[in-house]
């Protein structure tokens, strides 16, 4: 597979984005204490590769920690479309959700490779000791 454009969106459709994802490459699931609890499942983009369609007004950012990753929510459904990492093991990067992106069919997710990391004590390069819930 190679990058191409894909339009992920809210639950309610007030906010929406654009991001380059190459698909074949993987996904990721973390068990870090917020995307443990929304169950957050990210494709990477590139700043370059990504933008907001609509909906920067309808959009929540929330931060803990270092504040060095945005996790943002729609006001309205409260679904977490994206997220934008400034100091990750890849560099600044958007997470754009995999449940978010509009098209894939069940069996294109179940394609999907992911890996598991152990962000909840940041060691990112290694699956957690247990991860069959991620």
């Amino acid at each position: 597979m190679t990058a191409t454009t894909h339009t992920a969106t809210c639950h309610c459709g007030a906010v929406a984005v654009e991001a380059t994802l190459d698909l074949a490459q993987p996904t990721y699931r973390c068990n870090c204490s917020i995307c443990r609890r929304t169950r957050f499942w990210p494709a990477v983009a590139l700043p370059g590769g990504f933008r907001i369609v609509r909906g920067q007004d309808d959009l929540t950012r929330y931060t803990f920690g270092s504040h060095k990753n945005h996790h943002y929510f729609c006001r309205h459904c409260g679904v977490r479309v994206f997220g934008h990492g400034t100091d990750t093991p890849m560099g600044e990067m958007y997470g754009v959700n995999v449940g978010c992106i509009d098209g894939l069919a069940d069996e294109d997710l179940a394609r999907l490779a992911v890996v598991r990391v152990d962000g909840l004590h940041d060691q990112w390069q290694q699956a957690p000791a247990h991860s069959g819930y991620l």
